[in-house]
């Protein structure tokens, strides 16, 4: 009877723990199923090469920036004609490579401009059981049945005017979608019932921050962060011209900071209940163009400018990519070609190491290293840690701006041209 009694506890258990690790053997958003760019994979490779620890490669038709996103077998990435007149989501194997579903999604009557260096499929998916939601921005977003791609709902009346192309991610809370279009013309959140599509709120950026501003200077390319303050949910959101803490289920402000005039494009990450962000850049008076990594308290309402800031550190206009923040230090390579380390408790920069190329792909984090994968392919790995220590440098043939996924003990890195899957 004891015995039985044992095991009645020991099984549960035992199941509790797989579930535990099929949930971290996922990366459902952009920067992984915590938006923050943090991997569980215990042995992920450290070194390859066009033709070592490749497990697979499959080129894919047109052209994307938007980050693979996985759940269970299944790979979900977008793509676009250059042109923009198509634009499709692809489904792949995890195991093999093989295509499963190619489908074309949108096809619009009507294209702006975009950046030379963006892309008409830059933002990247997010997946849960059943589901996979798909985001253009202004063009279309859509939900479809990952058991057989079939289209759940979509809608193409959430717009605004990017000018320079889409680049926000969409992401799940709860019974919601939550996506930011922020152009020259229009700046708002909305929040959907993600089963339906239908509207559940929708807020605008205050008239009053944005109606001084430039019109190119109101667009905005971020995807924001959810975290918990003494066990309240806060989304936060960094604007080209104020960063605001709001209700997730809401879109109730709770707290904003004013600063920029023009473009933010990284996210904003957290470690032990602090915040941490890029706000738009400013002009001084003397004419000197910068922005700065803000240290924020996010236990706050209203304006908090002036109670709640830790600390600022001064860098060069528009961080393209997010950083990483790994016990108490953030990494990051800045739009001069410098790979830093910053203490996250002071903004003290510990160490500065110059790059070779651009970096668009934001870092990830595994098993006590940094990934850093630059725009003409080259992936440098440091060991974590307040003083530099490069333990790899890998190349692969092509352009990546697309942020790698690491789970299972491999790296999935989009380039250009193709998807690989790096392994054992």
């Amino acid at each position: 009877m004891k015995q039985r009694f044992v095991l009645f506890f020991v099984v549960p258990a035992f199941l509790i723990v797989l579930n535990i690790n099929a949930q971290q053997a996922n990366w459902t958003h952009f920067r992984g199923s915590n938006l923050n760019g943090i991997s569980e994979a215990t042995n992920p490779p450290v070194t390859w090469g066009i033709s070592n620890n490749i497990k697979w490669r499959t080129d894919l038709t047109g052209k994307g920036w938007s980050s693979p996103v996985v759940l269970g077998d299944q790979i979900w990435l977008t793509t676009a004609t250059e042109d923009g007149k198509n634009m499709k989501v692809v489904c792949l194997d995890f195991k093999t490579g093989r295509i499963i579903h190619d489908i074309l999604l949108f096809s619009p009557d009507s294209l702006e401009s975009k950046h030379s260096i963006n892309t008409y499929a830059t933002p990247t998916p997010c997946i849960e059981d059943g589901f996979v939601y798909i985001h253009f921005g202004t063009y279309g977003t859509a939900c479809l049945k990952t058991a057989d791609g079939k289209l759940a709902w979509k809608r193409t009346d959430l717009n605004c005017k990017h000018v320079q192309g889409p680049g926000s991610s969409p992401v799940l809370y709860k019974n919601l979608l939550i996506l930011h279009l922020e152009g020259t013309d229009v700046q708002y959140l909305v929040a959907l019932d993600k089963r339906t599509g239908r509207t559940v709120w929708r807020i605008e950026r205050p008239t009053k921050v944005y109606d001084p501003l430039t019109p190119i200077g109101k667009k905005a390319y971020i995807t924001p962060l959810i975290v918990t303050v003494k066990g309240r949910d806060m989304l936060i959101s960094n604007g080209s011209g104020i960063c605001q803490a709001f209700d997730p289920k809401t879109g109730q402000e709770i707290w904003r900071i004013v600063q920029g005039i023009d473009s933010t494009i990284a996210m904003p990450i957290e470690e032990n209940g602090l915040v941490y962000f890029f706000p738009g850049f400013v002009d001084s008076p003397d004419g000197e163009k910068y922005t700065e990594l803000i240290a924020v308290n996010p236990d706050g309402k209203g304006d908090i400018a002036r109670t709640n800031v830790l600390w600022r550190l001064k860098t060069p206009v528009l961080q393209l990519l997010t950083p990483v923040i790994k016990n108490g230090l953030i990494y990051t390579v800045d739009t001069q070609n410098n790979l830093l380390c910053i203490e996250a408790k002071s903004g003290s920069v510990l160490y500065s190491q110059r790059m070779k190329a651009k970096h668009y792909s934001s870092p990830v984090g595994a098993a006590g290293r940094i990934y850093f994968t630059s725009a003409k392919g080259e992936t440098t790995i440091i060991r974590e840690g307040r003083k530099l220590v490069i333990e790899a440098v890998n190349q692969l043939p092509g352009e990546v701006f697309a942020t790698p996924a690491i789970l299972r003990n491999a790296i999935l890195l989009r380039t250009d041209k193709s998807l690989y899957c790096i392994g054992k």
